[in-house]
């Protein structure tokens, strides 16, 4: 991560957006829930370091009688499993409306999810909103960005070493590769 403390809170309505990408559902229905969670917080734990968020992504209980449960991935990236009776939608607008009241950092919260209902409440609360096709646009950007920056620096390396030597050396070395 670039720095120490994030620069937003990002809420991740994790089942709406696995709903919404085309290959967390073909994960899902070839490998199961398990599986595509794994999946979608493995890409989210790369997109928060990037963009130097926390990021918190919220399952519903699923009708299962469980009590709520949050285990954290890394320092910056959590899974918040509710308790049996709460929604995912639910906790997420409690998580907004005590952001909004406290002085905690960072003060910026991002809620992923494409429910538009949600969207409204949670925009009301001060928080931003993204959908979750947006999201999916965003971590391919990021992607694609780390992937070009990795790309320049090896051939910025590449160049280095021949060209810290000098002139006569490089001209030995030039001739040795063509045979000469």
């Amino acid at each position: 991560m670039k720095s120490q403390s994030p620069e937003a809170l990002l809420l991740v309505d994790g089942y709406n957006v696995i709903g919404a990408w085309q290959a967390l559902k073909e994960t899902r229905d070839r490998h199961g829930l398990e599986m595509a969670r794994d999946e979608l917080i493995e890409i989210l734990v790369n997109y928060a370091s990037h963009n130097c968020y926390k990021a918190k992504v919220v399952f519903d209980a699923h009708y299962q009688q469980t009590p709520s449960q949050e285990e954290e991935h890394t320092q910056f990236v959590s899974a918040y499993y509710t308790a049996f009776s709460e929604t995912a939608d639910t906790y997420i607008e409690k998580a907004c409306a005590m952001f909004r009241r406290s002085y905690e950092t960072p003060r910026r919260v991002i809620v992923v999810t494409s429910d538009q209902a949600q969207r409204h409440t949670v925009v009301g609360y001060g928080a931003e909103w993204m959908s979750s096709l947006k999201l999916q646009a965003d971590v391919a950007a990021a992607n694609r960005r780390s992937r070009d920056h990795r790309k320049s620096h090896r051939t910025q390396r590449r160049g280095q070493l021949f060209n810290s030597l000098d002139p006569k050396t490089q001209q030995v070395l030039r001739q040795l590769r063509h045979g000469l």
